[in-house]
């Protein structure tokens, strides 16, 4: 008798499959609770805050991306991902995409410490806590800003030269297009050039990756830079680099002391009409406020202005070789700062606060409110910044907030956030690997712990503090603290094999 084999059911691998997905996600299983909290978090911050929240640099990306020019303050990187989102008019679509760039900043981390570094899950996700669950990296991925942009761009860069023990120069050019982006989305990025290059020089990487990583970076920044220049005559990604080191120095300059050089040069003596004085609260007053700002409109022209922040960047070089001590001084300053446990007012109460989940009062018997509507200020072009948002929208762009979720998140933040003195022990952790690994020049831990201390100190050195600024370096201090701790804790077989 024969016996026929009854066909295999069509489904038949689906349970097999199942199990697998399963497995994969037991053997994950604190990161796939951290990674759902992080974006249940987000869920509510997006229903609570609608269609998104501003920040008073938030108009003019929008404007770019409704005009597309070089603006004379910033690049442009953000602006044009603005454009691309442009056709769906959607703000809300706009923070839906920085908070998944904010769980792919967290997803890149884990990844990376598991598969390269062999920490176990635990320690894995330890060092992803920062980004999933603290309110102002939320909050500020609830903003029209470019920071959530630029942090899981550079994290991309540091783990992608991270994965590669020897760099082909194929992913030389990747990591070079990455280091284009994250220069044309914040121009205080274009410096991480340097700190790669020099990590794959230690490393030994050799030549023909260099030469790719330099190559693809310079190609598109060169083709911004070409652009800007015929709009505004200058070869450059701004027009406001030496105003914000104006505004640095303004603070402490003493005429008195620069103004044997001034003499010779005529046109700087006009900022030496400022009173500066050590009682100034802070340096921005010097540049973004009327008043102490009110010197650079003495030119009788636009303050962004070629000529203006040529001279204002004279003026900002000879305070500080003038008074080198003076500006350590104030450099020092706010890198303390940037280390405190608590979290101050700062640089004054209107900046602050538009860090901060705010309810404005709102309850069940009242369940929607007003939070904020975009100025009327002149903007380019001969129109407004209001109509400029009703424009992009397709509707009204004013904030508005719901109960209960806002004041979830409004209580949330009170008590969830990472102070600064949190971002320095992980660098001093990554630094005491560093120096442990003093025979591999610092090992891997290296590349993460300098792009996070540039990222700390080049606002103090060129800018002055701002709670924002921090946020970029948290993911890269606790990626540079985890590797260098990775040789303890990672799991025994990974070190068996790796000593084996």
């Amino acid at each position: 008798m024969v016996t026929v084999a009854e066909p295999a059911q069509a489904d038949a691998p689906t349970p097999r499959r199942g199990a697998r997905l399963l497995g994969f996600l037991k053997r994950r299983r604190l990161f796939v609770i951290a990674f759902t909290l992080g974006a249940a978090l987000r869920v509510i911050t997006m229903l609570g805050y609608r269609p998104a929240m501003w920040f008073n640099d938030s108009y003019e990306y929008v404007s770019v991306a409704l005009h597309p020019r070089p603006h004379p303050i910033r690049p442009d990187g953000y602006g044009f991902w603005l454009l691309i989102l442009k056709p769906f008019h959607s703000f809300g679509l706009v923070v839906f995409t920085q908070h998944l760039m904010g769980l792919a900043t967290a997803v890149l981390i884990y990844v990376l410490l598991r598969r390269k570094f062999g920490l176990p899950d635990w320690g894995a996700t330890l060092a992803t806590v920062p980004v999933l669950f603290d309110a102002y990296q939320i909050q500020l991925e609830q903003l029209i800003m470019s920071d959530t942009m630029f942090t899981v761009l550079i994290v991309g860069l540091v783990t992608l030269v991270l994965w590669h023990d020897s760099m082909s120069w194929r992913t030389g050019i990747s990591a070079g297009l990455l280091l284009a982006l994250i220069a044309l989305t914040r121009s205080i990025g274009l410096p991480i050039l340097v700190v790669v290059v020099v990590f794959l020089v230690i490393k030994r990487t050799g030549w023909r990756p260099i030469a790719a990583v330099v190559t693809a970076c310079a190609v598109p920044v060169l083709a911004y830079m070409g652009w800007f220049a015929s709009a505004h005559g200058q070869f450059a990604l701004t027009q406001s680099d030496g105003l914000i080191l104006y505004m640095r120095t303004a603070k402490f300059a003493d005429c008195k002391k620069i103004k044997p050089d001034l003499q010779r040069e005529q046109d700087l003596i006009p900022l030496c009409n400022n009173p500066s004085s050590p009682s100034t609260p802070f340096s921005q007053l010097y540049l973004w406020y009327t008043g102490q700002g009110e010197v650079l409109h003495r030119f009788g022209t636009d303050k962004f202005n070629r000529a203006v922040n040529d001279t204002a960047g004279a003026f900002a070089k000879r305070a500080i070789l003038a008074q080198p001590g003076d500006y350590l001084r104030v450099v020092a300053g706010d890198l303390v700062r940037s280390f405190r446990w608590d979290r101050p007012v700062w640089p004054d109460a209107n900046t602050w606060k538009q860090y901060q989940f705010d309810s404005n009062g709102v309850s069940a018997g009242d369940s929607v409110r007003l939070l904020k509507s975009p100025p009327h200020w002149p903007a380019y072009g001969g129109t407004t910044v209001d109509r400029e948002m009703v424009a992009y929208e397709q509707g009204r762009a004013s904030t508005k907030v719901y109960w209960p979720w806002a004041t979830i998140m409004e209580r949330y933040q009170r008590v969830a956030y990472l102070p600064g003195l949190g971002i320095g022990i992980a660098m001093l952790v990554g630094a005491a690997g560093v120096v442990a690994r003093w025979r591999r020049l610092g090992g891997p831990a290296l590349l993460p712990l300098v792009a996070a201390a540039a990222l700390v100190v080049s606002p103090a050195a060129t800018a002055e503090f701002d709670y924002r600024y921090l946020l970029p370096a948290a993911p890269l201090a606790f990626l540079a603290a985890a590797v260098a701790l990775s040789q303890w804790v990672r799991r025994p077989r990974e070190v068996a094999s790796e000593q084996a």
